[in-house]
């Protein structure tokens, strides 16, 4: 892979007018892709192969590599929101509540919809209402329920804020206190 990368970045610099210089640009993309193998220990080639195919895309836009380009951008998308889900989880056993707060809202903010935000938005309820901010819980769980009314994450979101009896019991966890209340 540092031979062929080495070379890629040698003939784009060298031939930059090359008639399928697009070709150039994805083969340079695919080598840091094809080079991802844990996201979470070791971000270089996520991070390089992301911007490789954004540049991609951003000057061949039509081109014939673009597509799949596109759909590549949308794995790596969802690769390093799983890595940020993670940390955020830990942050969230850890009750690091605002530090698992600001990864949950970069799921959301950062990357497109993807198979955790529904997760994303419930976390974020979660700790809103282990903090007693009730108002807000209930914003962001109808947000979930408008845009994934079929989750299970959803199911969980609307047995915590759904109960205007339930309460926190200061003596309990707050996974337990939560878990309780998701599977009464």
């Amino acid at each position: 892979y540092d031979i062929a990368s080495l070379d890629i970045e040698r003939f784009i610099n060298k031939y930059p007018d090359y008639k399928d210089i697009d070709y150039a640009y994805y083969l340079r993309a695919l080598i840091s892709y094809e080079q991802i193998k844990n996201p979470s220990l070791d971000p270089t080639y996520t991070n390089q192969s992301l911007e490789f195919f954004e540049e991609l895309i951003r000057r061949f836009p039509d081109g014939k590599y673009s597509r799949d380009g596109r759909q590549k951008i949308i794995l790596i998308n969802t690769i390093l929101a799983g890595k940020d889900m993670h940390i955020g989880f830990y942050y969230l056993e850890q009750k690091k509540y605002l530090a698992a707060l600001n990864r949950y809202r970069k799921v959301i903010d950062k990357y497109e919809p993807n198979q955790y935000t529904p997760e994303a938005l419930h976390r974020i309820v979660e700790i809103y209402y282990i903090l007693g901010m009730i108002n807000d819980a209930k914003k962001i769980a109808a947000i979930l329920g408008y845009n994934y009314p079929e989750s299970n994450w959803y199911e969980r979101t609307y047995k915590i804020v759904g109960d205007t009896n339930f309460k926190i019991k200061e003596d309990q966890g707050w996974t337990d206190k939560l878990f309780d209340k998701i599977f009464d």
